[in-house]
């Protein structure tokens, strides 16, 4: 699988994405419900009016990856930040 892919109004329920390249994928309207990223880069890709439920995300880049218009990395890093200060 390539970057620059677009995922539109598809069913992915219990997909495997395994050592791929999604960068700059776009995911809109999707459902991904059990799926699964392992050791794949998802730098820069979006994910917006997704189904997410289930989904795992294992040893995967996700610099630059956006769920629903946020920044996970920025998320996870002011988590881990607030963890620190309990």
């Amino acid at each position: 699988m390539t970057s620059e892919n677009r995922f539109v109004g598809r069913r992915m329920d219990d997909a495997e994405f395994d050592d791929c390249s999604l960068a700059n994928a776009r995911f809109h309207n999707v459902k991904l419900a059990g799926a699964a990223f392992v050791d794949v880069s998802l730098k820069g890709a979006t994910f917006r009016d997704v189904n997410l439920s289930g989904v795992a995300i294992t040893a995967a880049n996700i610099d630059g990856l956006t769920i629903f218009g946020h920044d996970i990395q920025a998320l996870i890093r002011a988590e881990i930040a607030r963890r620190k200060t309990d």
